[in-house]
């Protein structure tokens, strides 16, 4: 069946605003906006606070209002921000940022929380993880892996703090995984396990017993046949046919380092990893490639990328795009239904379109359709 894509006015192509406007109710649209303003952090809260204002800019209603509060990335200042909101009269909120920060949210069961996080364990009800989580990122890998026929596919996940989240997007996604692997990021444990998950020593030895037989035998051309043995540096295949590795930035690059030593190449299998939003930096890691990836819609990205640095002579952060999204989904949602029921609003099966892409929310959960790329010769190129 194919679904009704309903369309976030200001984010479709088309630019036209006034259909929608002649259907904005007279009551203001007041949404609330927690973000980090101090701290660590407060970086990233000035770009979603930009990236906010940006929103309202293009949807040119003056109903809305915005009211940011501080979480300074606690969760007992987020709680005390939330509860001012609250007293405001607000229903629904974007934010908070982080995942530790929605920690007592649940006390404020009068408001819907649009948190930024990807992380989807251990939310409070009132709670919707509106970031790239899991289990969209493993459905598209799926797509991918089901599209070319790929039999044996092996999972490697860090033992880190989003190990589980990993575990519930494969078990969400029903991807078919041949092996399971958790693995240690201390760079010699890693190298170890990678030796026995790609039987690297077996291979190995195959390799050397296989020159000193030749060596020993009486074969036509033998020296031949050892020199082109000698260039090699195992001899047997891994009982593999592709490796999703569940990492980033200097960790993944490790854990591909070790695939390189252990002599399985990305030519010979397919090397796929999670979203990395389009860091530039592996496109000048030519060893790992081709390397393959889920992500948002790069060319929306993109034109969003230039609209916020004209309008702020600087780059944004990619949780802004996120937020720009949700401005458009509230106030789409507003001219529809009352704010105030908003929560039920998310329980039901509906679909939205914005700069990210194409996002589906039912049971309070928002799952994202993502595009796929791979990188090849330090060029992007989008699979789908």
């Amino acid at each position: 069946m194919i679904k009704l894509i309903k369309i976030i006015f200001f984010i479709v192509l088309n630019c036209s605003l006034l259909s929608l406007q002649a259907l904005s109710a007279a009551e203001k649209i007041k949404i609330g906006l927690l973000v980090p303003m101090t701290g660590e952090n407060k970086e990233i809260g000035k770009s979603i606070i930009r990236a906010v204002s940006l929103a309202v800019k293009d949807i040119n209603n003056s109903n809305i209002e915005i009211f940011p509060k501080d979480t300074g990335s606690k969760p007992n200042q987020t709680l005390k921000s939330a509860f001012e909101l609250s007293q405001m009269g607000i229903k629904v909120v974007i934010g908070p940022v982080f995942h530790e920060s929605t920690t007592y949210l649940d006390e404020m069961k009068n408001i819907t929380f649009l948190s930024l996080t990807n992380k989807t364990l251990e939310l409070p009800k009132n709670v919707i993880s509106a970031g790239i989580n899991s289990t969209s990122q493993i459905s598209t890998i799926k797509k991918f892996l089901e599209t070319n026929e790929v039999k044996k596919t092996i999972f490697l996940t860090p033992i880190k703090n989003y190990e589980f989240e990993i575990k519930k997007g494969i078990k969400n996604s029903k991807i078919k995984i041949y092996k399971y692997y958790d693995y240690n990021t201390e760079p010699t444990k890693l190298t170890e396990q990678i030796e026995e998950i790609t039987n690297y020593k077996t291979r190995k030895q195959n390799l050397k017993n296989e020159i000193k037989r030749i060596k020993k035998s009486n074969e036509l051309n033998k020296e031949a046949k050892i020199k082109k043995l000698e260039k090699k540096y195992t001899l047997g295949k891994v009982n593999f046919d592709a490796v999703i590795i569940a990492d980033f930035d200097e960790s993944l690059k490790s854990v591909t380092t070790s695939l390189l030593y252990t002599d399985v190449l990305p030519q010979d299998k397919f090397f796929i990893t999670l979203n990395q939003w389009f860091n530039e930096s592996l496109l000048n890691q030519t060893d790992i490639q081709p390397l393959y990836f889920p992500s948002i819609n790069k060319n929306n990205f993109d034109e969003y990328k230039i609209k916020y640095f004209n309008a702020f002579s600087e780059d944004p952060s990619h949780l802004s795009l996120l937020s720009y999204d949700l401005v458009g989904l509230v106030y789409y949602l507003s001219l529809n239904t009352n704010l105030k029921n908003l929560d039920k609003i998310f329980k039901k099966k509906n679909s939205f379109k914005g700069k990210i892409g194409i996002f589906d929310i039912k049971d309070n959960k928002i799952n994202h359709r993502l595009n796929f790329y791979k990188i090849e010769d330090q060029k992007l190129i989008e699979i789908f």
